[in-house]
């Protein structure tokens, strides 16, 4: 009986150091990042058959294990990749939201200081300060595009290096997770399946810093590995082995790149659209989803202004007493070859109509039968049938087969307006080239003795006819018809007359009012010496608030303005939903903290509790050694 209390106290001594040693190893990590709380699992030692029934004999420590929640630490990884992506792409919406609507630096300041200066030139048609000084405004409002552009540039280009930064974070967590498997499967079969808890630790915390780069599933296998899995299931570790992922360019626009995936040197496409969470996933959204629409709308804008003064100012006539040309360069659509191409064709594009415009990109794509062009915004596919000719037009896009021929899967990306802001340039400094007047003028002949009055008249919209400035007469034949001479083509017979209704020939429109006679003559002719004409001038600065854009419902100030309130709406929206998300966040986590964390009071009451067990064992041992002592002295 003796011995058993001997052993029986050991094991209690043992049992409590062990107990110690635990407490200590929580104590010392409660602020290591991923250390889960460990505890001693301990079972009673069978019991030893005697006279007077079973008799204890102490206690075996069986193992140290993780007070681990697997289904709460799932939990935290998912709204941790969450957090992660929403907070990235919260910070990227917060910078360029700063950007374009800040006053001192956004673009519809610069407009209005434009038209403002163009409706000094209608007061002062004559004024060469005032015309330099709407030149002065379409410089600075060119500055402005090019400026906006370029920080937008900027903001994609630090993109690009911020999307490989988080893929080689990716690249080199999955090697560290590898290498911790294979360390973790060593340790289970030296240790006959004692599991490695502070390893498993470790794997866990490069496990939650993965997935708050990029959102991975994980699946536990029998070995003890992990396997982790991103994307459409691509695994990414499996065992000891440590795929990879890889920054190539996108096959389809040279300006961007692409996640692919790398496994034993050979490299596979991945949808971007299955990367999702974490920091990579909302570099990706931002830049798919917010950035390049952003820069295609500042460009849309940006062609409107330049298309709508050409336009009107090649429908006037300079101080120089010719037709007008145009002030502002207007981008051409960008069109990028497929680098998987196999075909001779040449695409081009041209802008048939701004206000049918949108910001989003196309794809024009070959099945070798039939041509499709998609919008990329919405994925809504227009079908073009099986030629290019003629030149169809979509959205305000006209796709120009340049010369050669497409082959069976040739793809072009169309960007129409992803220059524009970039390239928009002031293309004269010559204040007379400001066609303020308009090219014809219209009058009534010094005999005419009827009331009838006749309009100033206005040039047609374009394009222009080429006989605008020839001169015409009309001549009333009786007071309800007259005669055209000078129309090309030719006006055979007489016309009817009805007052106040529009006349157009020769590209231009005006009305006759009131009751002619019979030899009455009202003529129309080129605009020579007329210097003080403003009547181009006032349309220039109608355009102000003329619906130019998106289908004729908006100006060029309200399509920049729905610019800047998509962005900031966007942003306002991330901003909630973050804040919602870190709060659900932090909730998770102190769920899973109560189970798998440190509690520091609850570890100093063990260490008191660990103490008095040892002290209580040893004190059951010195009592058994006395015993033992008193049956020898029994012997003397």
């Amino acid at each position: 009986m003796g011995s058993n209390i001997y052993s029986a106290s050991l094991s209690g001594m043992n049992a409590a150091q062990y107990g110690l040693a635990t407490t200590q190893h929580n104590i010392a990590n409660a602020s290591t990042p991923g250390y889960t709380r460990q505890q001693m699992v301990v079972t009673a030692r069978a019991s030893q058959a005697t006279g007077a029934g079973f008799v204890g004999q102490g206690v075996d420590v069986g193992s140290v294990v993780r007070t681990y929640d697997e289904f709460l630490t799932t939990q935290v990884r998912q709204e941790q990749s969450q957090a992660s992506y929403l907070s990235t792409y919260l910070s990227s919406m917060t910078q360029m939201d700063n950007l374009v609507a800040d006053p001192a630096t956004g673009v519809s300041p610069a407009m209005q200081d434009f038209f403002n200066a163009m409706n000094g030139v209608a007061n002062s048609p004559e004024s060469v300060p005032a015309r330099q000084t709407v030149l002065s405004a379409a410089q600075a409002a060119v500055n402005r595009f090019q400026a906006m552009d370029q920080r937008l540039s900027d903001i994609s280009n630090g993109l690009t290096g911020q999307i490989a930064g988080s893929v080689q974070m990716v690249n080199t967590y999955a090697n560290q997770i590898a290498a911790l498997n294979g360390n973790i499967k060593s340790a289970l079969s030296m240790s006959q399946g004692q599991q490695p808890n502070d390893l498993m630790d470790q794997r866990d915390y490069l496990v939650n810093q993965l997935n708050k780069e990029i959102k991975v599933s994980v699946q536990q296998q029998s070995d003890g590995s992990m396997s982790v899995f991103v994307g459409n299931g691509q695994a990414l570790v499996i065992d000891e082995k440590a795929m990879a992922l890889q920054v190539v360019q996108s096959p389809v626009d040279p300006s961007k790149v692409n996640i692919a995936y790398l496994n034993n040197g050979k490299i596979t496409s991945l949808q971007q659209s299955s990367l999702q969470g974490g920091s990579l996933g909302a570099y990706l959204t931002f830049r798919d989803q917010s950035l390049e629409p952003a820069r295609n709308a500042l460009g849309r804008v940006a062609l409107g202004f330049a298309a709508s003064i050409n336009q009107q100012n090649q429908s006037g006539q300079d101080l120089n007493g010719v037709l007008g040309s145009g002030l502002l360069n207007s981008a051409a659509p960008r069109v990028d070859t497929g680098v998987n191409n196999t075909g001779t064709a040449s695409v081009t594009a041209t802008i048939a109509d701004v206000s049918a415009l949108t910001t989003s990109d196309y794809q024009l794509r070959f099945d070798g039968a039939n041509y499709t062009m998609t919008r990329l915004s919405d994925n809504v596919v227009s079908y073009l049938g099986a030629t290019l000719v003629p030149a169809p037009t979509v959205d305000g896009v006209t796709v120009n087969l340049a010369f050669g021929a497409m082959a069976a899967g040739d793809g072009f990306l169309i960007r129409p307006t992803a220059n524009a802001a970039r390239d928009i340039a002031l293309l004269t400094t010559d204040p007379t080239k400001l066609a303020a007047a308009a090219p014809m003028r219209t009058s009534a002949a010094l005999a005419n003795i009827g009331s009838a009055k006749i309009s100033a008249g206005s040039v047609n919209a374009p394009p222009l006819d080429a006989a605008l400035q020839s001169p015409l007469s009309i001549t009333f034949t009786s007071p309800t018809t007259y005669a055209v001479s000078g129309a090309v083509p030719a006006v055979v017979g007489d016309q009817a007359y009805v007052s106040g209704q529009d006349i157009s020939y020769n590209g231009w429109t005006m009305q006759i009012s009131g009751t002619p006679v019979a030899g009455d003559v009202f003529n129309v002719a080129s605009n020579t010496g007329a210097s003080g004409d403003n009547r181009n001038a006032l349309l220039m600065a109608a355009l102000q608030n003329r619906n130019l854009m998106i289908n004729g419902t908006s100006s060029l100030q309200s399509a920049y303005s729905q610019l800047v309130g998509q962005i900031g709406s966007k942003s306002s929206e991330l901003a909630v939903t973050s804040m919602a998300q870190d709060t659900m966040l932090n909730q998770t986590i102190s769920a899973q903290q109560s189970v798998s964390g440190v509690n520091l009071d609850e570890e100093a009451a063990n260490l008191m509790r660990y103490q008095k067990a040892y002290q209580a064992a040893a004190k059951a041992m010195e009592i058994a050694n006395s015993m033992f002592d008193s049956l020898l002295s029994l012997g003397r």
